[in-house]
């Protein structure tokens, strides 16, 4: 497995540079919302960039690519309208190759309409789709969409390491926990994310594994989160898709 860099950026984002095997001295720059601390970032490990890719349109997404496409040239791949500067536009199921990077491009609509994902083995960069504990506000989506996007990333292997876009775990934990209080994982999690946090370190990547074990918007077939979503509900709920809106409406007034 690569070793993923992450970058702190904005007040809670994560810009991700991926390394070249085969060009440790080269990376991949993914969702890179500002330009100062990845040009930081690459001056500090002396790396140079070898491209962008971009996940969906939102500005802390893609606030810094006209500034490093000003120093450094470099492609830029993503959905059609995620940026005026993506010149390799992307879709459902095309494979991005760089260099010996190979990443099939998943379409997971809901956050937003476009969005997308990057996976290979081993490794999945979701944006604000899937978080460490939850997932994203349904900006654009609707909520069959935004569970069958959940649902392909359920489906992948299960040590898939999950790379977010965003440092919302400990509050999303606090949710879960709410949820199903007699989830011992989930209680485990929150005691390693406090550690991690209070260390100054990212709680991320998290595993598809993990994700299953922990966070709701995964477990919408578990009894004790049917449950939880129609007490909160205050009304029957209807299959997996009934939990998982129910469940969504919920955490946003958490």
């Amino acid at each position: 497995m690569m070793s993923v860099i992450p970058i702190p950026a904005l007040r809670d984002n994560y810009i991700w540079m991926l390394p070249l095997t085969t060009q440790p001295d080269r990376v991949v720059i993914v969702d890179p919302g500002e330009a100062a601390p990845v040009g930081a970032a690459l001056d500090r490990l002396g790396l140079q960039p070898a491209a962008i890719l971009v996940t969906h349109h939102h500005l802390d997404h893609t606030g810094g690519i006209s500034e490093l496409q000003r120093r450094h040239r470099l492609a830029v791949f993503g959905p059609a309208g995620a940026s005026p500067a993506v010149d390799h536009p992307i879709a459902d199921g095309m494979t991005v190759r760089l260099g010996d990077l190979e990443l099939r491009v998943m379409a997971v609509p809901g956050h937003t309409l476009e969005h997308v994902a990057y996976y290979a083995p081993g490794m999945l960069l979701c944006g604000d789709t899937l978080f460490g504990a939850g997932c994203g506000r349904l900006f654009e989506g609707t909520p069959a969409q935004m569970y069958e996007s959940l649902m392909k990333f359920a489906a992948l292997p299960e040590d898939t390491r999950v790379y977010c876009s965003h440092e919302y775990t400990a509050a999303n934990l606090a949710f879960a926990a709410a949820v199903e209080p007699d989830n011992e994982d989930v209680r485990a999690r929150i005691e390693r994310v406090a550690l991690l946090r209070a260390s100054g370190r990212p709680s991320l990547p998290s595993t598809i594994g993990e994700e299953l074990r922990t966070n709701p918007f995964l477990r919408c077939r578990e009894p004790d989160v049917s449950a939880a979503a129609r007490r909160h509900a205050g009304t029957e709920v209807n299959g997996e898709l009934g939990v998982f809106t129910a469940l969504r409406r919920w955490k946003d007034v958490f």
